[in-house]
């Protein structure tokens, strides 16, 4: 029984992300999808539900012997399987290199993975391994839930290889050319890289995860994506040395509410225009969240470079801000160097919404549009932002927003005061 109700869930689940607008949430009760998910992370399934367990494979959960070869076996057991499936990863400490877990699969979807591990490098104090570490790669249907946790471990050395122009560190968990997927109850934490890394997917649900890292930990963005379609996020802790959520390009109808984000540098879309023929952003929503001792709140970030493409509908609403330098930002002169040119991503449809709290910036609003393609479409309604910075910084600088080719909309209470 618990089995079937848990396909109902996960049906009415997929329905509702395919179905839905693309400002609205999946239609189906969330509770009762957590209630379901943590069946499956406590080995609840009905009796047709072949179960692959890591350790039957040979892993070790001792922390010492590495079970890389061990969790790839299982893997590819269940992948090919002809049924239902539950991939298995129990409690103990497990040690792994880097994984790559492939389809095509022939298993009923979703795989269920029941994770309540603690997952641990093999590379932790190896600067030279880069490769992402745990992949997820080409099949339909994952459902992963439990307790587990993934750690990084990027605090023995990889943090402290930084330099301009590197290749970036690896992930903790690459999600990649994935449909239907459900990622509930896990922790990740001190990742070299990138926590979660989503690129060309479709229906992905976030819900109940706790991601953390240092402030100063470098490039460590909590779940970043790309080319990636139809995305919820929710009911989250996300604290990390750079973006809460990074969206960059090709990511559209995603939606994030009730995540607490911090420290961090903010929900981020971009940095965009970065690269040759970008595919657009559109179809943004983040609300009901909660900012804390962040670089940033609400920002969009654009290369001034060649590449163009547009970025368009998005909503930031009711968001908290807890001593936050930028609540409010469009940066379109992100990363500028000398003789670069305007940026040509073209922004517009963008609303800011019952923003309220604290920032430790006298300037608290700022909207940086390019000048060869201004932003259209600004609106900043109900915006209300105190200063609690030191009295004595630039005591003679007004509490105030600096706009630059952008007309804005104002409707509602705005505090700082509107640009002129």
């Amino acid at each position: 029984m618990a089995s079937m109700r848990l396909l109902a869930i996960i049906a009415i689940l997929v329905q509702g992300l395919v179905n839905g607008d693309s400002h609205e949430l999946p239609s189906f009760d969330p509770e009762l999808a957590v209630a379901k998910v943590w069946e499956v992370a406590e080995g609840k399934v009905g009796p047709d539900v072949k179960v692959f367990n890591v350790v039957d494979f040979g892993a070790k959960p001792d922390g010492t012997t590495i079970s890389t070869i061990n969790f790839i076996r299982a893997f590819k057991a269940a992948c090919n399987h002809n049924g239902r499936a539950m991939l298995v990863i129990p409690e103990g400490n497990f040690l792994l290199g880097s994984m790559l877990l492939s389809g095509p699969c022939t298993f009923q979807p979703p795989l269920m993975v029941q994770f309540n591990g603690n997952l641990l490098p093999q590379g932790s104090t190896s600067t030279a391994e880069n490769a992402d570490w745990i992949t997820f790669i080409n099949f339909n249907g994952l459902f992963i839930s439990g307790k587990g946790t993934i750690n990084g471990l990027g605090e023995k050395e990889a943090w402290k290889a930084v330099c301009d122009g590197c290749r970036r560190k690896a992930a903790n968990l690459k999600l990649i050319k994935l449909n239907d997927v459900l990622i509930s109850g896990i922790t990740s934490v001190n990742a070299k890289g990138f926590h979660m890394m989503i690129s060309v997917c479709n229906n992905f649900v976030i819900t109940n995860v706790n991601i953390s890292a240092p402030d100063e930990s470098p490039n460590t963005d909590g779940i970043h994506m790309s080319k990636t379609n139809k995305v919820r996020i929710s009911n989250s802790t996300i604290g990390t040395g750079d973006d809460c959520v990074s969206m960059i390009h090709g990511t559209t109808n995603v939606t994030i509410e009730n995540v607490k984000c911090g420290p961090g540098h903010g929900f981020s879309i971009g940095s965009l225009g970065h690269y040759d023929a970008e595919f657009d952003v559109f179809g943004i929503t983040v609300r009901n969240c909660s900012l804390a001792y962040t670089e940033n709140g609400a920002r969009i970030k654009t290369y001034r470079n060649e590449s163009p493409s547009k970025a368009s509908g998005i909503i930031f609403q009711d968001l908290t801000m807890d001593h936050v330098k930028n609540p409010i930002l469009i940066d379109q002169e992100y990363a500028t160097i000398p003789g670069s040119v305007d940026s040509k991503v073209l922004i517009s449809d963008v609303e800011f919404s019952n923003i309220r709290g604290t920032t430790i910036s006298k300037i608290a609003v700022v909207l940086a549009c390019s000048q060869s393609f201004p932003c259209k479409g600004i609106t900043l309604k109900d915006i209300h932002l105190e200063y609690t910075g030191d009295p004595d910084h630039n005591e003679d600088t007004p509490f105030s927003s600096n706009c630059t080719n952008v007309k804005v909309n104002y409707i509602g209470e705005q505090l700082p005061p509107p640009c002129a």
